[in-house]
């Protein structure tokens, strides 16, 4: 669990911190100097067996990309209000950004309570009164108002109570994919550089392969693990994890960056997003802005883009793509905020990741996302990937379902036809509808093509699969074996349908063939015959095709010859191995009568169809050689 504090500069979340742990968080000489937190501070308290995290937030608004960082890992929120100031601009900025990153659960503190006696009678109403509207419809609505001195320590026994009334299991999902944001790195003489972070999600083990995305793929070693200054061998999502890294230098690491396990997540530029605009918000924003975008401890700016929607107005949703500039790591379900200039605007959540571009009409099926159980969440992204389809190690990264959870959906869903399983050793699926459309459109493709090309007993596979844009072999197998339309051999063809020729290609099939047989053991060319037979080429070539098929013409090299040619000339060069072992290329030119284009052609035709066998320069005859 993690605590963490909000609230505006200078009223003493700090001295708070350290009143309740005995840790000063300010640790940067700069801090110790002016007096205010700069960066995020940390600590740790106990209640009895259990050790909670504290993250400690600076409150200056130039800082609020800090206290953002800080707040995504938060699971019990302290609200610090400084009795002689009251609510100020970041008390209600920070209150914004804890609600729409999603904290659950909070405490309203105020600090310097030595000075409430100095303040006039029913200072304390007012300012509670005050507090109130302020956390109206929040996740602090309900939140006790607990007046605390951190100078001479009234209240402090009050406020750990209360605290240890909320102790509860972070909400975390353990078992999904290991999602570390990095909020701090440092480098330990003798170990190398360690990063620290909130393990939003997953389980992380010593001597894991892990990457820190985008930018150091690796993969590295988890060498060693560490919550909160202690060794362990796991650490669960909800911790404060340190990681021992070695192999990389703590200035190739940046906040922002997120640890993860090596090959379990990618990157991505694009979010569908769920966007939600703060009521308090002056104005609309429209269909495209640029805005900034916090998101775990990155921080990045982004085109942001309305689905459906020519404007947002102040506290309503809707459904958003967001392009951010570099490409950062993301958990569907994860909570982020928008920000302007100076001022936070809004948030929301995750739906998917790395999504392609969003076109008019979008927004029924980002509802349909947003909406769906995580039977229907798999159906959604499996149906979204189309064609290329998702591995399971790729679906349990963009659902967030854990792996033995997923692994049930699959199996029941694959049951009943919701999802096809393509390829069992990449363990790939397609959506049972994704499946079934290619299937029609194989269909469809198949037909047109014996519409154009009667004479032809069917397409080249390979063609038919370019033609489909099916990139994985066994998905394109599978295609082809569903529901038993398509006859498959080295050509696919709808069932039942043969080439046949028309009148008039049958009578230039028999001019082709007749041509070929005239020219014996030296035939023309394609280009020859198309001039001769005033026919276009590729059609001359399409014929040879089918006289191939019949078996009436040989192929060899680019050239065919008439099969009585070839079968007259393989009767006299086997009468020649009756009185002589070995074959000569110029013997061979004698049998054929031809120059060197023809005789090279019909000496590979001959191995090729296995009566021969080369030996360096010569020829044998093949033991059993048809």
């Amino acid at each position: 669990m993690i605590l963490g504090t909000a609230g505006h500069v200078d009223h003493g979340k700090t001295s708070l911190v350290k009143a309740l742990t005995g840790i000063d968080t300010d640790r940067l000489p700069e801090e110790k100097r002016r007096g205010i937190t700069l960066e995020l501070g940390f600590a740790h308290l106990d209640f009895g067996g259990t050790r909670i995290g504290v993250i400690d937030v600076p409150g200056h608004e130039r800082f609020v990309r800090s206290m953002a960082a800080g707040a995504g890992g938060i699971d019990l929120a302290l609200l610090v209000v400084a009795a002689d100031e009251g609510v100020m601009p970041q008390t209600r900025e920070h209150v914004d950004i804890c609600q729409l990153l999603g904290v659950k659960a909070g405490l309203i503190v105020v600090t310097k309570a030595d000075l409430l006696p100095g303040l006039g009678e029913g200072w304390l109403d007012l300012l509670t009164a005050d507090l109130r509207a302020l956390t109206a419809g929040t996740f602090l609505e309900d939140a006790p108002v607990l007046p605390v001195s951190a100078k001479s320590g009234d209240g402090l026994e009050a406020l750990k109570a209360a605290i240890g009334e909320r102790l509860a299991p972070a909400a975390r999902p353990s078992e999904g994919p290991v999602f570390l944001p990095i909020d701090r790195v440092f480098t330990v003489k003798g170990f190398g550089a360690v990063v620290t972070g909130t393990l939003l999600s997953g389980r992380l083990e010593r001597d894991a392969q892990v990457s820190l995305i985008p930018g150091l793929e690796g993969p590295f070693r988890a060498r060693t693990l560490q919550v909160h200054g202690a060794a362990v061998d796991v650490a669960s999502a909800g911790q404060r994890v340190a990681v021992n890294v070695p192999g990389i230098e703590a200035a190739q690491v940046s906040r922002g960056m997120v640890l993860v396990r090596h090959d379990e997540l990618k990157p991505a530029r694009v979010l569908d997003v769920e966007l939600t605009l703060l009521p308090s918000v002056a104005k609309p924003i429209g269909r495209r802005t640029r805005q900034h975008v916090s998101l775990g401890t990155a921080h990045a700016d982004a085109a942001v883009r309305l689905v459906d929607v020519s404007e947002l107005r102040p506290g309503e949703t809707c459904f958003a793509q967001v392009r951010v500039a570099e490409a950062l790591a993301a958990l569907p379900g994860q909570r982020f905020i928008i920000r302007g200039a100076r001022q936070t605007l809004g948030g929301g959540r995750v739906l998917a990741t790395g999504t392609p571009r969003r076109k008019r009409g979008a927004a029924e099926k980002l509802k349909a996302l947003a909406e769906a159980d995580a039977p229907a969440r798999v159906t959604w992204l499996l149906t979204e990937a189309g064609y290329p389809g998702l591995t399971a190690q790729e679906l349990f990264a963009k659902s967030g379902l854990a792996q033995k959870e997923l692994g049930r959906l699959l199996d029941t869903l694959t049951a009943k036809g919701a999802v096809q399983l393509v390829d069992r050793d990449a363990r790939r699926y397609l959506g049972g509808a994704v499946l079934q459309g290619l299937a029609a459109r194989a269909a469809a493709v198949l037909d047109a093509f014996h519409a154009a090309n009667p004479e032809r007993d069917g397409m080249p596979k390979e063609e038919l699969r370019q033609r489909l844009g099916v990139p994985h072999e066994r998905t394109f197998a599978r295609v082809l074996q569903l529901d038993g339309k398509l006859e498959v051999g080295d050509l696919v063809r709808l069932a039942g349908r043969k080439g046949r020729l028309d009148a008039g290609g049958a009578s230039l099939k028999d001019a082709v063939e007749a041509a070929l047989k005239k020219g014996g053991l030296a035939p023309p060319t394609h280009a020859e015959l198309s001039v001769s037979l005033k026919a276009l080429q590729p059609r001359v070539e399409e014929l040879l095709e089918v006289l191939v098929k019949e078996g009436r013409v040989h192929k060899a090299g680019e050239l065919h010859f008439h099969a009585e040619a070839v079968s007259a000339l393989e009767v006299r060069l086997r009468a020649h191995f009756e009185t002589r072992a070995e074959l000569t290329t110029l013997e061979f030119k004698d049998l054929v009568g031809g120059t060197r284009k023809f005789v090279i052609p019909l000496a590979e035709l001959f191995d090729a169809r296995k009566v021969t066998l080369r030996i360096g320069d010569k020829r044998v005859l093949r033991k059993g050689g048809r």
